[in-house]
């Protein structure tokens, strides 16, 4: 119907132009459209003006129903938010008005976060060997680490770290301008070469359920990571329980570092 009319405005447009030869009858044959459709559109042109007023109006409610509290809303949230100011508005008439004056709301988009995290299989986690017993085993037992983001030049980097539970020692801290892994593998290279030869058989790296620490690159590097001279072998085991814990034991130790660096910018920064 929508392109009868707009032929119907292009007949009605060149039947009144000076230099017009053709017949109503003509003007229709070419268009494709009967003569008798074209009266008829002719004569509605009044009821037609007052069905696009209408549809002005109800689209206004529309509107403010989707601006409602400062966020966007599809069809049945527009619906329900009418209903609260006691108009009734069906939802084929929503999305009628919604197409005709090009109001779109925006979908949520799936998180590519936990898309990656089951592409590459992360969801299994390792037990949860610690169970918040971060200081009754000893210096050098349990090891924690987390990524935290320090605002720096307006734009954020990102800290990885990891210090003793027992004695809160920073053993090694990487800063990154990326979320790659890589630094998080270099934050325990650095942290192995440095201090390995004051770990223990048994010491565990204490983390959260992160995709960084329960990738399949990350596990992948976990045994030439960990070899320590003469000591055996660390054991790296993602911890099955939320960041909180390591978060606060982390919460000074960022201060001091994210201080540090901000009083020297220039600080090597890993790209």
């Amino acid at each position: 119907m929508e392109d009868s009319s707009f032929k119907f405005g292009i007949i009605r447009a060149t039947s009144i132009g000076k230099a017009n030869i053709l017949t109503i009858s003509e003007l229709c044959e070419i268009a494709g459209v009967s003569r008798s459709g074209y009266y008829a559109w002719l004569s509605s042109e009044q009821k037609r003006a007052a069905r696009e007023a209408q549809d002005a109006a109800d689209f206004q409610q529309i509107l403010e129903a989707y601006r409602f509290r400062g966020y966007a809303k599809g069809v049945r949230g527009i619906h329900m938010r009418l209903l609260h100011t006691g108009v009734r508005m069906n939802g084929k008439k929503i999305r009628r008005l919604m197409k005709k004056f090009g109001l779109v709301c925006p979908i949520r988009k799936a998180n590519p976060y936990r898309r990656m995290q089951k592409a590459i299989r992360t969801n299994n986690t390792a037990e949860n060997l610690v169970k918040r017993e971060f200081e009754m085993h000893g210096p050098r037992s349990v090891l924690l680490t987390d990524i935290t983001y320090i605002p720096l030049n307006g734009a954020f980097c990102y800290l990885s770290t990891i210090l003793d539970g027992c004695t809160k020692q920073v053993l090694s801290y990487v800063l990154s301008e990326s979320l790659e892994v890589d630094f998080v593998l270099e934050t325990v290279e650095k942290m192995v070469h440095q201090h390995g030869i004051s770990l223990k058989k048994e010491t565990i790296l204490h983390s959260d359920q992160g995709c960084h620490y329960t990738c399949i690159k990350f596990r992948w590097n976990e045994k030439p990571l960990c070899s320590v001279d003469g000591n055996g072998t660390v054991r790296f085991r993602p911890a099955d329980i939320t960041g909180a814990e390591v978060d606060r034991q982390l919460r000074t130790v960022t201060q001091t570092i994210s201080q540090k660096h901000r009083r020297n910018p220039a600080k090597r920064l890993r790209r």
